[in-house]
C-alpha cells in the first residue's frame, strides 16, 4: 500500500515548508488557498479522520486547536478564523488522513462558501 500524501508531507519527504512542527504535528499552507489565511495543521502519526479517533488520542485535538489560534494570531488574524475538518468522501474530504483547515482573512459566513 502506498503511503498516503500527508504521511510523506509530515515525514519531510516533500518539498513542503512547515510554519510549525514537533513531534506530533506540522503545519503548512495550502496549496488551493480558500481565504487570505489557509494553513493545514495535521497530525504526524495516521488517523484517518475524525471519525476514527478515540478517546486515547484526544489529547491531540487540544494542540490542533491551541496551535491554530496561535499561527492564526502569529500573522494577525486575531478578529476571527474558521477550523474545519472534514470526514469521509461525502464530507468532502480528499486526503484519507486526519487533519485541520484553518481560514481567515475573508467574511466567513454561513453556510461555508
Amino acid at each position: 500500500m502506498q503511503e498516503c500524501l500527508f504521511c510523506s508531507i509530515a515525514k519531510g519527504q516533500t518539498d513542503t515548508i512547515f510554519l510549525y512542527e514537533d513531534d506530533e504535528l506540522v503545519a503548512f499552507r495550502d496549496i488551493s488557498p480558500q481565504a487570505p489565511f489557509h494553513i493545514l495543521i495535521v497530525p504526524k502519526a495516521h488517523m484517518q479522520s475524525a471519525a476514527t479517533l478515540t478517546e486515547d488520542e484526544g489529547s491531540i485535538l487540544g494542540r490542533v486547536f491551541n496551535l491554530a489560534a496561535r499561527l492564526a494570531a502569529q500573522d494577525g488574524y486575531t478578529n476571527g478564523y474558521r477550523i474545519v475538518t472534514n470526514v469521509g468522501e461525502e464530507g468532502g474530504q480528499t486526503v484519507p488522513h486526519l487533519h485541520f483547515h484553518v481560514l481567515a482573512g475573508r467574511n466567513l459566513g454561513w453556510p461555508p462558501g
